[in-house]
């Protein structure tokens, strides 16, 4: 074969002056999916640039949701561990008022 460009360098950049695209060999003949031609190529052309141009979009968002899931669970472990220190405190106080109480009933 005789081909000049590759698909990550075509030979040009405008759709409209590129070949269609032949179908392939693991396609069965009579496919459903119809040759595609120029017009079909420039709106996948189009909608690729459209999907990559919205990938920075996607990731920010995923990388935030990362964040915002492990800033809760940040929040979630420091709730935790307010509550098991104001339970020890809690414990020593009781201890505290049991013991002043046997004093008192003592005397």
């Amino acid at each position: 074969m005789n081909i000049i460009g590759t698909i990550d360098r075509p030979l040009t950049h405008e759709p409209k002056k590129q070949a269609p695209m032949p179908s392939s060999a693991s396609e069965p003949s009579g496919s459903a999916t119809p040759d595609v031609s120029t017009t079909g190529a420039n709106a996948s052309r189009q909608n690729r640039t459209r999907e990559m141009q919205l990938i920075p979009e996607a990731l920010a968002r995923a990388h935030m949701h990362d964040r915002m899931r492990e800033a809760e669970s940040e929040r979630r472990a420091i709730r935790l561990l307010t509550a098991r220190r104001m339970q020890r405190r809690a414990e020593r106080v009781s201890l505290r008022a049991r013991r002043a109480l046997a004093m008192a009933v003592m005397n």
